[in-house]
């Protein structure tokens, strides 16, 4: 990254840091306990994970730590709908590890345009080598052919293929909260290496976006945290924005 973004990243990360972690990590231990021991056990979210590592990028922000959070969120969301619909807890461990299939897949093709349609088809090819019905397979597909927010989404026939695709989808937007400040932003910003001067031009966009995924989450328990996780980053960006402007302002 050229100068300034090395600092005003350290500058970001700390003010990520003066505010609380979202509730959904607080109040939900045991979703998060299941939804991490099938990420670290299951023998084809393990398998998937290997493969994955050498296939996504890190330097474009939706690499490989980026999919890891989202398989995990996924996971525990799966864990809270699945508790609420009362569903067996067989059932529930196995869609927890094909929502983290899910994850883990969904920006494979992030780089390219229409992103959720390739990456979906990339996901079919990659997954017919993995010990999945084909159903299950097309139901990680469906997912992230909707995962991509403001775009009409694939109907989805069955509950299971819902919960799927619409826990993947929540937690990505999670992921529009604090790690956009952490993580995200800075890894895109060392790809296209654009003048701080271009950078804050789209800032105002940016938050417009932010503002906009707010009332887009699909699963309840989505509905319940993800706004939180918005609103937190809508007020670390308007914090760092003032800081660019007042600290920065030599390179505008």
């Amino acid at each position: 990254m050229q100068p300034p973004y090395d600092r005003l990243r350290e500058r970001a990360r700390k003010i990520v840091s003066e505010f609380p972690p979202p509730d959904f990590y607080r109040v939900h231990p045991r979703a998060h306990r299941l939804s991490r021991q099938v990420y670290d056990a299951d023998e084809t979210v393990v398998k998937l994970k290997r493969h994955m590592t050498v296939r996504l990028d890190d330097d474009f922000g939706h690499g490989l730590r980026h999919s890891a959070k989202v398989a995990l969120d996924a996971g525990a969301l799966i864990v809270i709908e699945g508790s609420r619909r009362q569903l067996s807890e067989k059932l529930v461990v196995s869609l927890v590890g094909l929502v983290q299939c899910a994850g883990l897949l969904h920006d494979i093709k992030r780089k390219k345009k229409d992103h959720s349609d390739r990456g979906a088809e990339k996901a079919r090819q990659i997954l017919q080598r993995y010990p999945l019905e084909r159903s299950e397979i097309e139901d990680i597909c469906l997912a992230i052919t909707n995962h991509e927010a403001f775009r009409p989404t694939a109907e989805v026939q069955t509950l299971e293929g819902r919960l799927i695709s619409d826990c993947l989808y929540d937690a990505d937007k999670f992921r529009w909260g604090p790690d956009n400040f952490t993580d995200t932003l800075w890894a895109m910003v060392a790809f296209y290496n654009p003048t701080l001067s271009s950078f804050v031009a789209r800032y105002p966009k940016g938050m417009d976006a932010l503002s906009r995924i707010r009332s887009t989450f699909r699963t309840q328990a989505g509905q319940v945290y993800g706004p939180q996780f918005i609103d937190l980053g809508i007020a670390i960006g308007r914090r760092l924005y003032a800081v660019i402007n007042e600290e920065f302002a030599e390179y505008l």
